[in-house]
This record gives structure tokens, C-alpha cells and sequence, in this order.
């Protein structure tokens, strides 16, 4: 620790840190463009100036200037520093005047008015006039794709949007071309952006030259009322800021969560908002005469009803969806006992995950933070970048630290980091492991659902947990074996058993011709029903399943209700509600319940409150939120002891095209738009 005084008051900090964060820590604040605590020091836009007492006869830049550079006293006095005198007043006015030498100050039509770094600058440490009457400076406004708007004339060549896509993100999207008045930022050739990312620069723009195109002109941010959720579009269950007005979600943006995602959002969490809306199924619809047609409630259960009590409880299935949460998830589960059927499930057909097989097996044990403490990973028949690019940052992350070997066996893509690639199925495992976590104290092992949802899974399975014990994977300090999901809902259904009870058909089993006689659908859309059962679709979209129904029931989106979801490491997380469901929709769990009634098989609980009760009674571990109930590496041994031979087919992607993985991502516009461009860059590179 070093002694330093800041404006007066001595505080100890650690060597390393830079004078702006010791500077931080002694409660005096120093305004900044270019910093970030994230990013690189670029030192570019010297808002951070300060004055160093027995330093040059100038301002110094707080951001590249270390506290193990600073000068002693004559008498080995701690170095003083000096953030409000005179000099750097009129410093920080300077830089100021500078920076808007050539800005538009357009800000009544500017989206980051109101939330604007530089308005909020200007006022604080800036002057009322101008000395300069030169013609300003334009830049021409670059096309980088159908999700950040820019407006570069009012670019202030912080770079921050340039040494996130690099260092972050990892692609070259973006760079600094020009000297002098002559600078600007580009991408090559105006070519659109390619990472899965790439929202987080208009976060990180401090001023409007870079803003979200979906949102152009929506609202104002004091218009809109601001709810704390989670993100459903992947199992990361990253935190975010639902912002909405009147009953429509304006935009998505994250918030900060060190454990989870930082303060990144991927780009599907971000954009799908125009989804909600769209293609929404507002009223219940009843197929008649091989037409749906809109119906009332009693309708609907009626007809539901009539076809329930013409089979028999074995004639029943229902499944769950990726979106559904876990109180819909419970109350469904809780009906379906009631009826006396054991045919349910949630996941993907072949899938080998199962709660018999412990908590361990099917969550990501080492934690997402814990990535950054590995120093071997083995990805197993996944693409992180697209099935969890917030967790793919984190390896990315690590990486950059050094001490890292990553291998992959399964396909062969572009992760954003170098690795070495041991090959396309299972037959390579064994050798890439020996190979790669030789010398190693904490490898990792990352299974992905490409290498588990097929015939072989079980065996895939097994054979990664062999891997991870026989090469130190499992220590008492270290749990590295760890299952990527790619659907947000999975492992909340794993935890409280909604799987197949004794006798009960798998999903696999249900979707085969003939098997039922009623299939009760929550939110499914990914998944083929053949022709000859009753469906019941329960869902937000006129999607694959509604397309499918015989009667459908309209839910609530992950925005329109408030919901229980466990991520893929197993953290509990709450969503809450933004908005209401449009027309007649109505929260999950209330439709489940008011359907009971109709099947003369009333459930226990009226309320969201009494739900919640009897599921903490039966999962005790769902009443911490953003608590992980930790799983047994003994669960992993019994794995390790299954006597199992993987087949040799390669492993194939779980995601095929990112942008369009749900029924929400299917109905937005923007996501559209995003897989087109994604599909014609694939296609350019295929040539």
C-alpha cells in the first residue's frame, strides 16, 4: 500500500492503482471520456486532469498515471494531489471548450439527451462561451448495421467503442483512422458489425454519436418507468433494466452484475423488445371445423376439459418451453399429478440431463465467475459465442490475462480466442483431455447441449464426467465440470423434478404419433408434434405451436409477469413484471389454475404468494434470490462409474442461427434483419 494525499485527506491505496482511482477511493470525483474500468487506458480525451505538487508545472492526466510514479515530499512526504485548484479548473475548461469546438450540440434530437455524459460535464466543469468562430468540423455517418445508429459529428475520439470490440468482444469491427482534425472512427469499408456484442457500445458512447437504432426517436428517459428483470434469451440470466412506457417496452438495457455478466448484454437480451409486440396472441382460440377461432375463456376450458375427461390419465403429457419460468413450470406439474399423469418434461429430445443424477450434473459448477480462475477449457460440442456470448466475453477475459489453454472438440467456429481444435466428436475426448490438462490445477470441462441432446447423450455425458475426475477436475477447492444450457427455463424444470415420474413418457416419447391422446404444450415451439393428438398451446406467439394447437391459451412474456429462473450455474433469479399482458393474456401459472377448476381438480393456491409458499416448501433452495445451492461432486462420480461408449458422429451446433431462437426473437423485426445479414456474410464466406 502507498500513502497518498488527495485534496488534503491521506488514504492508503495499493501501488497499482492509477491517481483516478485513488482518487475515487478518497471521495473526490474527477470527471472522464475516454476511461473505463474495463477497457484499456487510452489517456485520450484528458478530461481527468490534476495537479501534482512537486510534479511538472502542469496538469497531469489521472488515468495513466500511476500512484507508484507519483514523487515523494523533500522529507519522503506522501506525493500530494490537488483535483479542484486553479489550475485545474481552468485545465478541465479547456478541454471542454476543446471538445466542443466541433460538436453539433444538437441535443434536442440527440437520443442520449438526458443520460448524456458530456451534457452533464459541460454544466459541471465547462464555461458559458466559446472563443471559437471557425466553420465546425463534419464527419460523414457510418452504416455498421441494423442495431447501433451513428452520428459521428458528434464523435469525441474517446475510443471506447473501438478497444471494447477489440478487447472485449474480440473482433476488429471497429478503428481509429486519420490524424488530427482528421481523425475519425470506422469500420473497414463500412462493413456492418459481426459480434454478437455489439449493443454494449452504445452504453459505452459517452456522447450521441453512437445510439440504438431500434430506439431512434422512441422516448426521453425520464418518460419511462424503469423495472430490474432478467434476461430469458439464453441460460446466462443476465441482469437487466426493462425501461417501458404506458404498456410498451421502449428498450432493454443491462444492469451491473460482477458475478453474472459484468455490465455486458448481448445483443438478442437487447433488441428483441420489438418482439413483445408483435404477432402477440391476445385472446384464447379454439380449432373448429380445422379453423381457429377466437373463443372465451369458458370456451376454451370446456373444450379442454371435455377432451381430458374422453382418455386416460397415461393418454396425458404436457411439456414446457425454454421461456416458461419455474412457478409455471410447479403449477403445471402440480395439475398434471392432480389428473394423474406422469408424462412430463422440459427437455430436448435424447437430452440425458436428470435430477436423479444430482444437482452437479446438470449446472455449471465452477460458476461463471469462476471461468477467470481456470487455466485449462475443454468445450465439448458448444459454441459459447452463440449459445451465451456474455459467457464466451468471460473466457475471452481470461484469456487476455494469460495462463490459458483452451481446446474444442465439436465444430470448428470462431470463439473470439485462439484454441487448439482436437476434433469433431467423441472419439477425440480422451486425447484432448490428456493433452490438455497436463501440469494443469484447475481445469475446466464446458459440455454443450450439442454434444447432449442426441442418441448418444448419456453416454457423452458419462464420458465427460470420467474426464473430469481422472485429470483433476475435481478437487475439494474446485468443481470443473460444468453444462452450458441454451434455454433459460431448463434448469429450473431439473430442480424441481419436472421430468417423467415412474412409467412416464419422456419428451421424446410424447411427440411420437399416437402416444397421446392430449398434449398440453407451455410455451413449445421448438419441437415437431405429429398429427392425431389434441394440443393445447399455451404460449405468447402465433409461433410453431400455435400453428400446431387445437386450442390456445394466450400467456404472458418473461416482461409481462414476475418469475422465478435459474441460470445455467445455478443461480436463482427473480424477473419482474414491466408491463401487462395485451388483451386477454393473462400471467401462466393464473391460466393452470383457473384450467384446475375447469378439470374438476382444483390446485392448493390462489395467489402468486401461495405458489410461491408450496414451492419453497418442496425446493427450499428457491427462497435466496441470486443464491447457488452448490451440487456434490459425488453426483459427478456416479457419472464417471457409468459404463457408457459414445457413438462417433460428430458433434453438431445447438444454436443454427442465433438471432431466431424463440418464438420472441422469430417475431422481431430487428432479430430479422440481424439473421439476414448474418446469413449473406456466411454465404459471401462460403464462396
Amino acid at each position: 500500500m502507498s500513502k497518498i494525499i488527495i485534496d488534503g485527506k491521506e488514504i492508503d491505496v495499493p501501488a497499482e492503482y492509477t491517481v483516478l482511482q485513488a482518487c475515487e477511493e478518497a471521495g473526490a470525483e474527477v470527471p472522464r471520456f475516454c476511461f473505463h474500468e474495463r477497457l484499456s487506458i487510452a489517456g485520450n480525451c484528458r478530461m481527468c486532469l490534476v495537479e501534482v505538487k512537486g510534479g511538472p508545472p502542469k496538469p497531469q492526466a489521472s488515468c495513466a498515471l500511476n500512484v507508484r510514479d507519483l514523487r515523494p515530499g523533500p522529507n519522503g512526504e506522501p506525493p500530494v494531489v490537488f483535483t479542484t485548484s486553479p489550475m485545474v479548473k481552468k485545465a478541465r475548461e479547456g478541454v471542454m471548450e476543446f471538445l466542443l469546438i466541433n460538436h453539433p450540440l444538437d441535443c434536442p434530437i440527440c437520443d442520449q439527451g438526458g443520460e448524456c455524459d458530456l451534457q452533464d460535464q459541460a454544466m459541471a466543469y465547462g464555461v458559458d462561451t466559446s472563443r471559437y468562430d471557425e466553420n465546425k468540423r463534419a464527419v460523414e455517418d457510418k452504416h455498421i448495421g441494423p442495431l447501433v445508429k451513428t452520428t459521428m459529428t458528434r464523435c469525441i475520439q474517446c475510443t471506447r467503442c473501438v478497444r471494447f470490440s477489440t478487447e472485449v468482444a474480440g473482433v476488429t469491427d471497429l478503428g481509429l483512422i486519420g490524424r488530427g482534425e482528421d481523425v475519425e472512427i470506422t469500420s473497414y469499408l463500412e462493413a456492418a458489425m459481426t459480434s454478437e456484442l455489439q449493443g454494449n457500445i452504445i452504453d459505452l458512447c459517452p456522447v450521441g454519436a453512437l445510439t440504438s437504432k431500434p430506439y431512434e426517436f422512441k422516448a426521453r428517459p425520464w418518460e419511462l418507468t424503469k423495472t430490474e428483470s432478467i434476461d430469458v434469451m439464453d441460460a446466462v440470466g443476465t441482469a437487466i433494466r426493462v425501461d417501458s412506457r404506458a404498456n410498451e417496452v421502449m428498450r432493454v438495457m443491462p444492469r451491473l452484475n460482477e458475478a453474472v455478466n459484468e455490465e455486458w448484454l448481448s445483443d438478442k437480451g437487447r433488441f428483441i423488445f420489438d418482439g413483445l409486440k408483435t404477432q402477440r396472441l391476445d385472446r384464447p382460440y379454439l380449432r373448429v371445423n380445422g379453423k381457429l377461432q377466437p373463443v372465451s375463456w369458458a370456451d376454451a376450458f370446456n373444450a379442454i376439459a371435455a377432451k381430458v375427461k374422453s382418455t386416460t390419465p397415461q393418454k396425458i403429457g404436457a411439456l414446457a418451453g425454454q421461456l416458461a419460468s419455474v412457478e409455471d413450470m410447479f403449477a403445471l406439474q402440480a395439475l398434471m399429478k392432480a389428473l394423474g399423469s406422469p408424462n412430463v418434461d422440459a427437455r430436448y429430445p435424447g437430452s440425458p440431463l436428470h435430477p436423479k443424477q444430482g444437482r452437479a450434473s446438470y449446472i455449471f459448477n465452477s460458476t461463471i465467475a469462476g471461468i477467470e480462475d481456470a487455466d485449462a477449457i475443454l468445450i465439448i460440442g458448444s459454441n459459447p459465442r452463440h449459445e451465451a456470448p456474455v459467457l464466451n466475453a468471460r473466457i475471452r477475459k481470461r484469456y487476455l490475462k494469460g495462463g490459458l489453454s483452451v481446446a474444442v472438440v465439436g465444430e470448428k467456429a470462431d470463439l473470439t480466442y485462439p484454441y487448439s481444435y482436437e476434433g469433431a466428436g467423441p472419439e477425440s475426448l480422451e486425447a484432448a483431455a490428456a493433452k490438455l490438462f497436463a501440469g494443469k490445477s484447475k481445469p475446466m470441462i464446458i459440455v454443450g447441449q450439442g454434444a447432449l441432446n442426441r442418441a448418444d447423450g448419456a453416454a457423452v455425458l458419462a464420458t465427460a464426467g470420467k474426464l473430469a475426475k481422472a485429470h483433476g477436475a475435481l478437487t475439494a477447492e474446485w468443481n470443473g465440470f460444468n453444462i452450458l444450457h441454451t434455454e433459460a427455463s431448463l434448469v429450473g424444470a431439473l430442480d424441481i423434478g419436472f421430468v417423467p415420474g415412474e412409467g412416464g413418457l419422456d419428451t421424446a416419447g410424447m411427440i411420437k404419433a399416437g402416444a397421446l391422446d392430449v398434449l398440453y404444450l407451455l410455451g413449445v415451439d421448438e419441437v415437431e408434434i405429429p398429427a392425431g393428438a389434441f394440443v393445447v398451446y399455451q404460449g405468447t406467439h402465433g409461433d410453431r405451436g400455435a400453428h400446431r394447437a387445437d386450442v390456445i391459451l394466450p400467456g404472458a412474456t418473461y416482461t409481462e409477469k414476475s418469475g422465478l429462473y435459474v441460470n445455467t450455474e445455478g443461480r436463482v433469479q427473480l424477473a419482474n413484471r414491466a408491463i401487462f399482458p395485451p388483451g386477454e393474456a393473462r400471467e401462466d401459472w393464473a391460466i393452470i389454475r383457473a384450467l384446475s377448476v375447469a378439470l374438476d381438480q382444483p390446485l392448493s393456491f390462489e395467489s402468486l404468494t401461495a405458489l410461491r409458499k408450496a414451492l419453497y416448501a418442496a425446493h427450499p433452495h428457491f427462497v435466496v434470490i441470486g443464491s447457488i445451492a452448490p451440487g456434490d461432486t459425488a453426483s459427478i462420480d456416479a457419472l464417471a462409474a457409468l459404463s457408457a461408449t459414445p457413438g462417433k458422429e460428430a458433434f453438431q451446433p445447438a444454436i443454427s442461427e442465433y438471432h431466431l431462437t424463440n418464438a420472441i426473437a422469430r417475431a422481431s423485426k430487428v432479430m430479422a434483419d440481424c439473421a439476414a445479414l448474418a446469413q449473406a456474410r456466411h454465404a459471401v464466406a462460403a464462396e
